[in-house]
């Protein structure tokens, strides 16, 4: 009966996963609601899931991801990994592949984790929805992880269950050979044809508002690229990061009518036109530094805005919009002393359709203006208070600093490092970064919680449990027997694929570890009764536990692009059906190569 039970609730909770109505977490508390009313899981532990490893990591990895991005270090890499390109299929294809080769030996969520960010940008840049680089992306670092036998926890799983039958652990590449020709086909289909059958998911909110171009001043300090460069090689420079040279101050006097030719020197002073998303990646391609900041560094604070500064927590960017009968207007920066009074910095100035000769701290501000100000927020709060400002509504904005974008790279390859290497368990090695990343102030205290999707982390913990009573009520390997009865009809080549389709529909819906777990047993078992090698029944459900394409619980990578890719429980299918065709159709020839019957 309790098998029955765990089947209705588990068909039903699909059911409302695809209609759509209800919120995915929800729908999952409700499910495991539902079991615990019908004793299908213990009251006492039904929120064991919320201090689940995998809940831990998710939470973690999305807190580790957001200090790469505010810091810069995601704009360095992808300079450097990426190619610059108009094409959206060679970037999908680059990011995919790299996320593959990351996930051979590092943990899969920590690969998809650093490149997240990553394919976000790439988007923008191509001008596509974000979701239809992020399925690529999580679904090639899925690939990836079944091609060594750390890649994946179910590779270990398989491996340990081989031991206990007596034949040895696999070694390290034995899953290398089908791994690798697998992912090899499965990335080739996701990259060139695949991610455009991703559903166009445009995520709306408050990202969407604009402001216009604004108009900055950088300085180029003593060793950053821009040095020695000429106006022009400048120029192109920037117009790849959607930006603008307008102008160029040389120990404060702007220069006249600006040659292509003339050569750009450290202390130089850029005044750059660009959009607020592309202002880091001008900043960084070129190693320029926002002279408001450096002025704010390099000047001894007031006891005031010390004693401001001391009692505020963070420093944050905003959006100002300046409104009639403000006192703001036709005055500048420096006409109010804005840094020694307000402890505030204005970083950028837009105004659309209009352009200024004044410098920045002495442009006059008009009505309309939207200001970027840097400072503690109460601060600002209380300065557009004063000023008769509005506060636009939050987005994510950064400005680059290479000493925290390399120690944010830093703590992400650590902890990356001792989640691979088996030094420490992935939950704890990504927890260790979070606290490290909160210590060191990479990133602003009050976003560490508001990086975490916590509808996506109760989803994944509510859904735990109702996993775990779909392999101890024993519904799960009653499922795979019944098909193995009924469809292998004693061919082994027959119940090898149906070991490996059955293990994939598992894996779309219970952790793909506890998958491996309940299918090992159930391979073995088949290959016995049939009188062949278990091995390629083993292989078999190592490459079904590691593609879970169908569903966004599936698989940890699934679940954390579900936010950030706008996606509905039931997009996942249109591209991860066809690619566990392919797998499935890659994968048995391989097997049977490789690991002969």
């Amino acid at each position: 009966m309790d098998v029955y039970i765990i089947m209705i609730i588990l068909l039903l909770t699909v059911l409302f996963f695809l209609w759509g109505r209800w919120r995915h977490d929800m729908v999952a508390l409700g499910a495991l609601l539902t079991c615990v009313a019908t004793d299908m899981v213990p009251a006492a532990t039904a929120f064991s899931g919320f201090g689940h490893p995998a809940v831990i990591t998710v939470a973690s990895v999305l807190i580790l991801s957001r200090a790469l991005q505010t810091s810069g270090a995601v704009d360095a890499l992808a300079r450097v990994a990426l190619p610059h390109t108009s094409s959206p299929t060679l970037n999908i294809a680059a990011i995919t592949t790299l996320a593959a080769l990351l996930s051979a030996f590092m943990n899969n969520v920590g690969a998809l984790a650093l490149l997240l960010p990553v394919a976000v940008q790439i988007a923008g840049r191509q001008n596509i929805p974000p979701g239809r680089v992020l399925m690529p992306l999580a679904f090639g670092s899925i690939l990836g992880g079944m091609t060594t036998l750390i890649g994946t926890p179910p590779n270990l799983i398989v491996s340990a269950f081989r031991a206990k039958a007596g034949e040895g652990t696999f070694a390290m590449f034995d899953f290398t050979p089908v791994g690798s020709a697998v992912a090899a086909a499965g990335i080739l289909f996701v990259t060139f044809l695949g991610w455009r059958l991703v559903p166009t998911r445009e995520r709306t909110g408050v990202e969407s508002f604009e402001t216009g171009a604004y108009l900055t001043e950088a300085r180029v300090p003593e060793k950053a690229k821009a040095a020695g460069m000429t106006a022009r090689q400048i120029e192109d420079a920037l117009e790849d990061a959607d930006a603008q040279l307008i102008g160029v101050i040389r120990h404060e006097v702007r220069l006249p009518a600006l040659s292509s030719a003339r050569k750009i020197y450290a202390d130089d002073i850029l005044i750059i036109e660009a959009e607020p998303e592309a202002l880091s990646a001008a900043l960084s391609r070129l190693g320029l530094v926002l002279e408001e900041a450096v002025q704010d560094k390099e000047r001894k604070p007031s006891e005031e805005k010390t004693e401001k500064a001391a009692s505020t927590e963070d420093i944050v960017l905003m959006e100002l919009v300046v409104q009639p009968g403000s006192p703001l207007a036709n005055r500048s920066a420096s006409d109010i002393r804005l840094r020694t009074r307000f402890g505030l910095n204005l970083l950028a100035i837009s105004r659309q359709g209009r352009r200024s000769l004044a410098r920045l701290r002495t442009m006059n501000i008009q009505v309309g203006d939207v200001l970027l100000m840097q400072g503690p927020s109460d601060s600002i709060m209380e300065f557009s208070s004063d000023f008769v400002c509005v506060p636009l509504a939050p987005r994510p904005m950064r400005l680059p600093d290479k000493r925290q974008a390399i120690i944010a790279a830093t703590i992400m390859l650590l902890a990356c490092g001792g989640a691979a290497l088996g030094l420490v368990p992935a939950a704890v090695s990504f927890a260790a970064g979070v606290l490290a990343v909160m210590a060191l102030r990479v990133m602003p205290l009050r976003e560490v919680y508001e990086a975490v999707d916590w509808p996506v982390i109760v989803l994944l913990a509510a859904l735990l449990p109702v996993a775990g009573a779909l392999a101890s009520t024993g519904a799960a390997e009653l499922i795979a027997q019944s098909m193995l009865r009924n469809l292998a009809t004693g061919n082994a080549v027959i119940a090898l694929v149906v070991i490996l389709v059955v293990t994939m529909t598992l894996s779309d819906f219970m952790n793909n570890a506890a998958t491996a777990a309940v299918m090992c047993p159930i391979a073995i078992g088949s290959a016995s009764q049939l009188g062949v090698n278990a091995d390629p029944f083993l292989m078999a459900v190592a490459v079904g536990a590691s593609c879970a394409f169908l569903t966004p619980i599936g698989h940890q990578n699934n679940t954390l692009i579900l936010g950030p890719g706008g996606f509905h429980f039931g997009d996942y299918w249109r591209l991860g059906l066809p690619l566990e065709i392919i797998v499935i159709a890659i994968g048995v020839p391989m097997i049977l190569m490789v690991w002969p019957l």
